[in-house]
């Protein structure tokens, strides 16, 4: 096997040196090779892709539909997101000039954060959130300005926005805002939401809205979209990857104003050429014909909130009700303080579940742990079962 030529070692991207891997994605390895492991660590449906999306995918492959896509997307499945969209939330998007699919939410993600940020730019991240957010924004050269949310109910409020504009993020061109959230599955209200849409219009800047769980919300909330209140300045980012359990086809779209979809859009031309035809196809199927796939999955993982949820906190773990996506975000037995990650560890050696620890999501999850509830119910049994006898014998 070939070594790197000594001269050529340091000619690489000197950002990445200040970049590190996935801890969640690391922490996972870790614990995978524990004998019996009951892994609550990813957020990784275990329902299948429902057949009809899969039958639109085997029938665009039989028709031979294996040329180059359009690179924002095929028309079809520009018009399926622009109609869907007109339906959850009320905004007509331009198909022709304001969608854009991509390679999965993450990609999306990078397409926006390639198209918005300079090096020294600011951006707000309310925590705690998906770690990787820091990695790509960190990669434009940009800096992430961590919002604590934990004392709000991990709820970012109209007040402490301004005053963080006013404060250490004064100058940022952005805020990001997931919602619901990963990792604790609260839900904006639309109150709230109107509240921080005019913060953000008078401090002038972006807002990004990742709402990839949008459809899995549970029935005492609705999902809102902040570009039901200022669609001249969000930026929508989803896909569907989690509501119609197709993490692994990957597809995710952005829609926003035309102006700045052009950059957007441009990027993501440089960076895949085009998404894949036939799963741009199943796509298309699922959000078309789909409406009751996320209904049924809705109802599993409910079900399953409510289980872990109430033998969680009989055991004395604290938690901000979930009210969609499929995690709970719970702070950890008092004895340890706020080492999560000490606690995920012995949980995990000692009672073979694997939960992932809250700091890696950022300011405001120290001293929690994140469970997924996209397991099998026989799992999610077993799991809690484990972590009760692991809690009451500390």
């Amino acid at each position: 096997m070939p070594n790197l030529s000594s001269d050529l070692t340091p000619i690489i991207n000197k950002r990445l040196n200040n970049l590190s891997a996935s801890k969640i994605r690391a922490f996972d390895q870790k614990v995978s090779s524990i004998p019996g492991i009951i892994k609550l660590t990813i957020g990784e449906p275990d329902l299948n892709t429902p057949d009809h999306i899969k039958n639109a995918a085997i029938r665009d492959i039989q028709a031979n539909d294996s040329h180059y896509a359009p690179q924002a997307g095929k028309p079809e499945l520009l018009d399926a997101i622009s109609n869907y969209l007109e339906r959850k939330i009320g905004i007509h998007y331009d198909p022709t000039s304001e969608i854009c699919a991509t390679v999965g939410a993450t990609g999306a993600l990078n397409d926006v954060f390639m198209a918005l940020l300079n090096p020294g730019d600011k951006i707000l991240v309310p925590t705690p959130v998906w770690a990787l957010y820091f990695q790509l924004i960190k990669l434009t050269g940009a800096i992430p300005i961590q919002i604590d949310t934990k004392k709000d109910n991990f709820i970012l409020t109209p007040q402490h926005l301004r005053h963080v504009l006013d404060g250490r993020g004064k100058g940022a061109k952005a805020i990001i805002l997931t919602n619901p959230s990963n990792p604790t599955g609260r839900v904006y209200p639309a109150e709230i939401l109107k509240e921080l849409a005019e913060v953000i219009k008078e401090y002038q800047i972006y807002s990004v809205t990742d709402e990839i769980y949008a459809e899995l919300v549970y029935d005492t909330v609705k999902h809102h979209s902040l570009s039901e209140y200022i669609p001249d300045r969000n930026i929508l980012i989803s896909g569907v990857s989690k509501a119609y359990a197709m993490t692994g086809w990957r597809l995710g779209y952005i829609a926003g104003p035309k102006e700045i979809m052009q950059s957007i859009c441009k990027i993501n031309a440089f960076l895949v050429t085009a998404v894949t035809d036939n799963v741009q196809m199943a796509a298309v199927e699922a959000l078309n014909n789909g409406h009751d796939d996320p209904k049924e999955a809705k109802k599993i993982y409910e079900l399953r909130l409510q289980f872990m949820k109430t033998g969680l906190e009989k055991v004395g773990f604290e938690m901000a009700t979930p009210q969609g996506a499929f995690y709970i975000f719970a702070k950890i037995p008092e004895q340890y303080g706020t080492d999560d990650e000490q606690f995920a560890f012995e949980l995990a050696q000692k009672a073979q579940v694997g939960v992932t620890p809250g700091r890696y999501f950022g300011k405001g999850g120290e001293g929690y742990v994140r469970l997924s509830y996209a397991s099998s119910n026989e799992q999610m049994q077993e799991a809690l079962k484990r972590i009760i006898n692991f809690v009451k014998n500390l």
